[in-house]
Parts: structure tokens; sequence; C-alpha cells
């Protein structure tokens, strides 16, 4: 993975961040990016720059605006490694009472960004003969849930746009690939778990509480997990893996 460099979209926390150290931590030149300010992104860049001696920096680019995300991919110069991790913050509500704008955010941030990233990266991987783009779908993009048609129609449209992106690429040394993770330890996650806490669960049945009709295993699917798929499908390894979608969720899927 030297000599590599990898755009990882939503990065500065959760998932995105641990995707960001791994690939960094295999020698990849990481770009880190989010809506932060500069001081807690280049906070971020550095501490992966202690940590693996690799080559991190941050770039703040609002992703529902494609301006923004040409400015992104112009700043980010060669992209062998394109993860599109970002995602708006969900909305919950039924279809009839979704208000359009939110509507509108989930499809700008959670899809046609991704579009227009791997719209922008495509040409330099053709012409390099390599690269690997990873879309960071969810198990919402493969099981449907009431009350946030936003989140589950761009999920499901990232796998969609993950196998197309495959077949066109298939030949020219790129592969596009997606991962479906299910409920990982956010901390909006460990603020609900806190409440059930405070208000008399231990700490086991907060957790089975926040996580009953979701994943059978009943523990918390690990962001690190899910950066060691991302190192292995853009690794030597995965080099024949192109056009799937890769559940990342306890079983979830299975049942």
């Amino acid at each position: 993975m030297r000599n590599r460099r990898a755009l990882v979209t939503g990065s500065t926390g959760g998932i995105g961040l641990a995707v960001a150290r791994r690939l960094a931590a295999d020698g990849c030149a990481v770009l880190l990016h989010g809506l932060a300010g500069e001081a807690e992104g280049d906070a971020a860049a550095r501490e992966i720059n202690q940590e693996t001696g690799s080559d991190a920096r941050y770039l703040r680019a609002d992703l529902s605006r494609p301006d923004e995300i040409a400015d992104l991919l112009a700043a980010a110069g060669t992209v062998d490694i394109l993860v599109n991790n970002a995602a708006s913050v969900r909305h919950f509500a039924p279809v009839d009472a979704m208000p359009p704008e939110h509507w509108d955010l989930d499809i700008a941030v959670n899809l046609s960004a991704a579009f227009h990233a791997i719209r922008l990266a495509l040409p330099g991987m053709r012409a390099r003969g390599w690269g690997r783009i990873v879309n960071m779908s969810s198990i919402y993009g493969l099981v449907g849930a009431a009350d946030r048609v936003g989140y589950v129609v761009t999920k499901t449209g990232l796998i969609g746009m993950t196998r197309a992106v495959a077949l066109e690429t298939v030949r020219q040394g790129i592969t596009c690939n997606a991962l479906c993770p299910g409920t990982t330890l956010t901390p909006g996650i460990e603020e609900r778990i806190g409440g059930l806490i405070a208000g008399g669960l231990d700490h086991g049945e907060a957790t089975e509480a926040v996580l009953k009709g979701k994943q059978p295993t009943g523990r918390f699917v690990e962001a690190g997990a899910v950066a060691d798929l991302v190192a292995f499908l853009c690794g030597p390894s995965g080099r024949d893996i192109t056009g799937a979608a890769f559940p990342v969720d306890g079983g979830w899927s299975a049942g």
C-alpha cells in the first residue's frame, strides 16, 4: 500500500477515522475529510502521523455542494483509493412527514456526493491502471426500516452505484465494492445507553435494549473490523473482488 494515496470522506470520527488509521498503518498517504474546523481536523491528521509515520492531512468540504466536492478532489490530487464514507445526519420521519429539504440533503450527501467523487477520481485511476473504490453503505442498504426513508433509499442506491461502477471498470485495474455495517457504538448511541443506565438498567441490559431487533450477536460492530475489511479489499488479495456488497452486521441481514 506504500506510494498509494487514499481519500476517506467523513473521516474525523467513527468508521471513517478507523479506516483512515488502518490505511495509514498499511503505508498509505491519507487525506482526511469532514466538516470540522481546521484545528480539529489537523489534530486528527497529526495523531495519525504520530501513530503510523504516514503522511496524513485534513481537507474540509461540504459534500452537499458539487462545487466543493470538485475543489476537494482537486486539492487531494492523485487519489488511488477512494472511500465514500460520509453521510448526512439521519432524519427520522414517515414518508409523508419527511421535510423535502431533509430528503434533498440525504440524496446530496449520501448518494450524489459519492457519484461526484467517483466521477472525478476515475480518470486518474484509469490513467494509472489501478484504483480502489469502497462505498460505505449500511445494513439499511440490505433491509428496509420505517421512518428513515432517505437513509434507506440512499444506502440502497450506493449498492447499485457500486455494481454499475464495478462493471464499467472491470478490465481497468479498478475495483468498486460496498460495505454494509450494522450498528456501531457511536457517541449518539453511547448517550442512549447512558440514559438507560441512569434509568436503572445495568450496562449489559442497556446494550441489549439498544440492539433489540438488530444484530443477533448482541454486540456492536467494531469500527476497526470494518476498517480491516476495507484494507483487505484495497490490498493485493482484493484484486478480483469487485461489485460486491459485504454485510458486517452480526447476522442481522441473515434473519
